[in-house]
C-alpha cells in the first residue's frame, strides 16, 4: 500500500509519518512539495504518486486570521480536500482527513455527536466543514476525524505558549467559560495508525465503504477549560518560578474569531468501532514525559 501524506512538518503531521511505519509506503511531503493553496498542484502530485492512501492533516490553522483570509482559508480547507477526494475517486483510493469541533456552534451543554447537525460560527469552522462535505460527496472510501485542542512539544499550540507565557509574565489570565478536550498529536497519530492497521491497511475499499466510513470523533477523553488546561500544564512543567493563573470570561477576551462555548465531543462510536481513547489529563502527563526522555537523550 502506498499511503501519501500531506503536512508533514505539522504537529499531526510529524506524528503521523512516524506513527504509520510498517503500514505501508509513505510519501510524506511538506508545504514546498504539495502546497494545498495551489489545487493544480494538488491535483499533479496525487497523480504523479497514485497512492492507495491518502491521509490529509494540513490545513489553514489560523483561527483568527482566517476572519480576514476567508478565500485562502476556503481553498485549504474547503477546495484542496475535494480536489484530493476527487483524485482519490479517479484512482480507487481511500481518504484519511481530519477536521474540527469548531464546526459546531457550542451551544449544546452535552458532548457532540457526529449526528448532530453542524453549525460553525466562525470562518475556520465554516471551512473546514466544506472540506468534509466534499469529501463526502466524491463517493468515496473515506474517515473524517474531528479532533479538538491539539497541542504537542511542536508548532504553535496553547501548551507551547502557556510554557513560553509563564517565564515572560508573573500572571497570566486565562479564558474559563469555554469548554473542550484537549488531544496531544501524538494521541491522534496513533489512533489513527491503529484504525489503518484494523482496516486492513486501507486498501480495502470495499470494506471502508460499506462497514466503516464516515465522521468520528477522536479526542482525548473528559474535558476542561482553557484555564484548567492551562493549569494542569503548570502543575506538569519543571518551571522555577510559576506565574499566577486568574480565570477570565470570553468576554473578557475579545478575538477576531467567535469560539464555541462547549465544544466536547463523545467519542464512543470511535472507540467501539476501534480503540480506546486515553484521559486527557493522563495524555498531558504522558507528554511531558516523553519530552524529558528526550531532552535527557
Amino acid at each position: 500500500m502506498k499511503i501519501l501524506l500531506t503536512g508533514k512538518t505539522g504537529q499531526v503531521g510529524y506524528e503521523l509519518e512516524r506513527s504509520l511505519q510498517g503500514l505501508g509506503e509513505i510519501i510524506a511531503l511538506e508545504r514546498s512539495q504539495m502546497d494545498l493553496a495551489d489545487l493544480d498542484q494538488v491535483r499533479d502530485v496525487i497523480r504523479a504518486v497514485k497512492p492507495s492512501l491518502i491521509v490529509n492533516p494540513a490545513a489553514y490553522t489560523a483561527v483568527d486570521k482566517a476572519e480576514s483570509e476567508p478565500e485562502l482559508a476556503m481553498r485549504i480547507n474547503g477546495d484542496a480536500p475535494g480536489v484530493m477526494a476527487e483524485e482519490a475517486r479517479r484512482l480507487g483510493a481511500a481518504m484519511i482527513h481530519y477536521s474540527t469541533d469548531y464546526v459546531f456552534d457550542g451551544a449544546k451543554t452535552t458532548p457532540y455527536l457526529e449526528t448532530d447537525p453542524a453549525g460553525p460560527i466562525n470562518v475556520y469552522g465554516a471551512t473546514k466543514l466544506a472540506g468534509e462535505q466534499a469529501i463526502q460527496a466524491a463517493g468515496i472510501p473515506y474517515l473524517i476525524l474531528r479532533t479538538s485542542w491539539v497541542y504537542g512539544m511542536r508548532g504553535n499550540n496553547f501548551l507551547r505558549t502557556i510554557l513560553r507565557l509563564a517565564q515572560e509574565r508573573e500572571e497570566l489570565r486565562i479564558v474559563a467559560d469555554q469548554y473542550g478536550a484537549p488531544t496531544w498529536c501524538r494521541t491522534i497519530a496513533g489512533t489513527t495508525a491503529r484504525i489503518v492497521a484494523q482496516s486492513k491497511g486501507a486498501s480495502d475499499a470495499q470494506e471502508w465503504r460499506q462497514e466503516r466510513s464516515g465522521i468520528y470523533h477522536l479526542t482525548a477523553q473528559g474535558q476542561t477549560t482553557w484555564y484548567g488546561f492551562a493549569q494542569a500544564v503548570l502543575e506538569n512543567a519543571a518551571l522555577a518560578k510559576k506565574p499566577i493563573l486568574t480565570p477570565i470570561t470570553t468576554q473578557d477576551y475579545p478575538l477576531p474569531a467567535k469560539r464555541p462555548i462547549h465544544s466536547a465531543m463523545s467519542c464512543e462510536k470511535l472507540m467501539n468501532e476501534f480503540c480506546q481513547l486515553p484521559d486527557w489529563k493522563h495524555a498531558l502527563i504522558n507528554c511531558f514525559r516523553d519530552t524529558a526522555i528526550l531532552n535527557m537523550e
